[in-house]
């Protein structure tokens, strides 16, 4: 699946706050060559632009994996990506796909998004193949418009809950002495059987 985005975005640098206007084109039916894909200039924007611009930027790496467009995975992925895993061995389907080693098995692996949420540099995505029984929760992390981290559970409850600047969220759950949660993920239920939970806090 390809999405379709003809619109200028702007990111904001939490840590430096450095703003940059990003214009991203794409084709109806195709990606953009990586030659245009990122166009930068001074601007000023809001945290939500820098958001949306985040989930953009992971949703355009979903649909390069899926249409195994190496140019653009090697234009908006750090070289020196840091990977957390939890989950099967056997279910490293991402790391197999971003390192060029996936195996005949892997080929039929599809990751399809069914829901995103972004928290400024931590975009939360979250996935099933109901068939094979597995759920997958993707947290990436973007630096300066560049996937930098991927933290990756496999049938796995996560429960994400905010450290840094929890006034600005509005808390789902609260107690005495608990973080606020600001995300949680729902299609683990779908699979069809029990799995841990995790807490992951940005």
């Amino acid at each position: 699946m390809v999405y379709s985005v003809a619109e200028y975005e702007i990111q904001i640098n939490t840590r430096t706050k450095k703003q940059n206007i990003v214009c991203l084109i794409a084709k109806p039916e195709s990606l953009i060559s990586t030659e245009t894909f990122l166009e930068l200039a001074n601007s000023q924007g809001t945290v939500e632009d820098a958001d949306s611009s985040n989930r953009k930027l992971v949703l355009t790496l979903y649909d390069a994996l899926s249409a195994r467009d190496s140019d653009t995975v090697v234009k908006i992925v750090a070289a020196d990506l840091e990977w957390w895993f939890h989950g099967p061995p056997s279910h490293q389907f991402l790391m197999r796909m971003l390192t060029g080693d996936s195996a005949a098995a892997d080929d039929n692996f599809r990751f399809f998004p069914q829901s995103i949420a972004s928290f400024g540099s931590t975009v939360i995505v979250e996935g099933c193949d109901a068939a094979r029984a597995i759920s997958w929760v993707h947290a990436w992390t973007v630096t300066d418009g560049i996937i930098t981290q991927i933290r990756e559970y496999f049938n796995t409850s996560l429960t994400v809950t905010r450290i840094a600047d929890s006034d600005e969220i509005v808390p789902v759950t609260s107690g005495p002495g608990r973080l606020p949660c600001v995300w949680e993920s729902s299609v683990s239920a779908r699979v069809g059987k029990s799995v841990p939970g995790l807490v992951l806090a940005i």
